[in-house]
């Protein structure tokens, strides 16, 4: 493997793992909110 296709591979990889991560934290969270709702608060 040369270092160009090393390179490419590591960005898509790179890439990739950054989204994955972002969807997964994005999954939690909407988890989160149906689990905790928001209630306002009374004054």
């Amino acid at each position: 493997m040369d270092k160009w296709t090393f390179g490419i591979t590591m960005l898509v990889a790179g890439m990739g793992g950054t989204i994955a991560t972002l969807a997964l934290f994005s999954i939690i969270m909407s988890l989160l909110k149906k689990i905790f709702p928001y209630k306002q608060e009374e004054e």
